[in-house]
């Protein structure tokens, strides 16, 4: 989270390599901290996820995506993006699903 914050605090950020856009990088970010909330809400038995800790990680998630962006109303030169907000809680969705469904399958195949 302090990554994300301060990467907000800049006005302007470097170009994205390889041609990805901005909201490519957003959905890795918050891809990544979705996975962080899971484990923290899921504790020690973290890999075989139930649906509240995948639906708390994700709502933390786009709940800290949304608190981003208002924090870029404040920096100059940046602004407050929705789209950046649905990248936001897609990566996260995506993420935490994965996760989810994986945990799901290492219990069907007795791991």
């Amino acid at each position: 989270m302090v990554l994300i914050f301060v990467g907000s605090s800049f006005s302007r950020l470097p170009d994205v390599p390889g041609g990805f856009s901005d909201k490519t990088v957003h959905a890795c970010e918050y891809a990544v901290l979705g996975v962080l909330f899971a484990r923290g809400l899921a504790g020690p038995g973290w890999l075989s996820l139930t649906f509240p800790c995948v639906a708390g990680a994700v709502v933390l998630a786009a709940l800290y995506g949304v608190s981003d962006e208002f924090h870029q109303l404040f920096v100059f030169g940046r602004q407050f993006d929705v789209r950046d907000m649905m990248a936001d809680a897609l990566g996260a969705s995506a993420s935490t699903g994965a996760l989810w469904a994986w945990g799901i399958i290492r219990r069907f195949s007795g791991h």
